[in-house]
């Protein structure tokens, strides 16, 4: 039999930033886990646990990144794919996207005085403008 041979290893291209890959013969198919909301290194556990790699185009240290949160995913939770898919996890939302904004007060301010401000004088109504 084989008792003298040691057992040849499978070595498969891992996509760029994943550092390891664990593949569990369950199911061929797996679902996409949520993974907006968790810190980087959440996300890599978690994804890695569900049997997905995960790629960050904005970020290409992604192996090296820890307290980031991710602010979207593609394909979407839930989904079903194939075990060993690749999810797409961004981190900044980008200019075109929103985001939290500026914070700080920027002139002019609101006139002070609220719901007074706004409205009209009492006065006739009908008065004759002439």
């Amino acid at each position: 039999m084989a008792s003298g041979r040691a057992r040849a290893r499978l070595t498969l291209p891992v996509p760029l930033g994943v550092t390891s890959v664990r593949i569990t013969p369950k199911t061929p198919e797996v679902r996409v886990p949520r993974l907006v909301g968790l810190m980087a290194m959440d996300a890599r556990e978690t994804a890695e646990a569900r049997g997905v790699l995960l790629a960050a185009p904005d970020r290409p240290d992604f192996h090296r990144t820890v307290v980031d949160y991710v602010v979207r995913q593609f394909p979407q939770p839930g989904a079903e794919v194939p075990r060993g898919a690749v999810v797409t996890v961004w981190f900044d939302l980008g200019d075109a996207e929103g985001g939290a904004g500026v914070r700080e007060p920027r002139p002019p301010r609101p006139p002070s005085g609220g719901l007074r401000r706004e409205l009209d004088l009492p006065g006739d109504p009908f008065e004759v403008i002439g």
